[in-house]
């Protein structure tokens, strides 16, 4: 008993975040016209940014999420957010303004984890390659402890994304209350009581990553199952 109360709480752990992250952001995704007078989610983001005199920095629609690329010097945002006057888009937007920011100038913490991120990646691709050779390499070599090491290793590349993301968190906190939230509020962008409710969406824009990290342990957990058998 006291073993499924804890597999319970473990996914609990892995599954709510995400959809809690989820939630957030659709509730203030409506009224969708709420900000329509002062513009959409690009129209703040790009207004922001040229606040900041990062003209060189451009503001783009996005299929793959709310994200700012800095090799390509880009926010980008859902259609959504991009084309959207609700309360989620303009805080999403500015909230990714604020990485443009940290990028610009050259922080710490912003640097250490694009470097994180970029190894993160390499340890993912490295994951895959390893989980398809697994097989191949059992059948070529008859020997099963070999494919359980190549997957023990491609398990542990992709559970690389998942420690990267939880350990660049603070800079995901400080582009939401450390750039966006002084942002919005002495920008007086927000309507009088929207400040909370922006708030949680900004603390649901810095746990996006992680909450997706979480939920790829899902994944994990079936691949370490292979591995006792």
């Amino acid at each position: 008993m006291i073993w499924i109360l804890l597999i319970a709480a473990l996914l609990a752990g892995i599954i709510l975040p995400g959809f809690w992250v989820r939630r957030v952001l659709a509730k203030y995704s409506e009224p969708a016209d709420r900000y329509r007078s002062q513009g959409s989610g690009a129209e703040l983001a790009r207004h922001l940014l040229d606040s900041f005199e990062l003209t060189d920095v451009k503001v783009e629609a996005s299929e793959l999420g709310d994200h700012y690329d800095p090799g390509q010097r880009a926010v980008r945002l859902t259609e959504a957010n991009y084309g959207g006057h609700s309360l989620t888009a303009i805080t999403v937007a500015a909230h990714e303004v604020g990485h443009a920011i940290q990028h610009a100038r050259g922080e710490v913490l912003f640097n250490a984890r694009q470097r994180l991120v970029a190894a993160a990646v390499k340890g993912e691709r490295v994951g895959r390659v390893l989980l398809i050779a697994a097989p191949v390499i059992m059948l070529l070599l008859r020997v099963p402890q070999a494919s359980a090491a190549v997957l023990g290793l491609a398990v542990a590349s992709m559970a690389l994304s998942t420690l990267v993301h939880l350990a660049t968190l603070p800079v995901e906190l400080d582009a939401s209350y450390g750039k966006a939230l002084p942002m919005l509020q002495q920008g007086n962008y927000l309507h009088d009581g929207d400040l909370p409710h922006a708030r949680r969406i900004l603390k649901a824009a810095a746990l996006t990553y992680v909450a997706g990290s979480l939920a790829s342990l899902l994944n994990l957990g079936r691949w370490i199952a292979v591995l006792r058998r």
